[in-house]
């Protein structure tokens, strides 16, 4: 959304372990929306993650290479200063069902609380991606079915040589 002479810059945060096709369709969207878009990978201690965070940035930079506006990058710490870091306005999540609604309506008030002069907005999941999460995509894998339809090209690359 061009705003005269002032960039709206937005912040898209996640762990993206792994990146998947409905995390794609939402940078797209996103992409549309604001003059610049920031991908951010949470850096998470307590997780034991699939991929390391750079790999994670990695297949975010090559699955989202066509849209000009969106840059990848890590964070640690709270979201709303990294926010302020990026002089960032927006905080987008997705939203697959009413209960991903009820657990980001409250950290979306809460990061209110701490920075006001970034709002959240919320994305509805595409259909045909709502119900896809990076969790299912590590079940199915580790149960030894094919996830290849759901999860970008680097990423299916990616999957295929950490599993051989």
């Amino acid at each position: 959304m061009p705003n005269g002479d002032h960039q709206t810059i937005a912040i898209y945060p996640g762990s993206f372990d792994p990146p998947t096709n409905g995390h794609l369709d939402l940078i797209a969207r996103a992409s549309r929306l604001f003059d610049s878009l920031i991908v951010a990978v949470l850096q998470n201690t307590s997780k034991q993650p699939l991929f390391a965070v750079e790999e994670r940035i990695n297949m975010l930079h090559e699955a989202a290479q066509a849209y000009g506006n969106v840059a990848v990058e890590s964070f640690g710490g709270l979201l709303v200063d990294f926010a302020q870091n990026k002089q960032a306005t927006a905080i987008v999540r997705g939203i697959r069902a009413v209960s991903d609604y009820e657990v980001e309506l409250q950290m979306a008030h809460l990061n209110r609380q701490l920075r006001p002069a970034t709002e959240t907005v919320f994305l509805p999941a595409t259909a045909e991606f709502a119900f896809l999460s990076s969790r299912m995509i590590k079940e199915i894998i580790q149960l030894g079915g094919d996830v290849k339809q759901f999860v970008p090209e680097p990423v299916w690359r990616r999957l295929q040589s950490k599993l051989q």
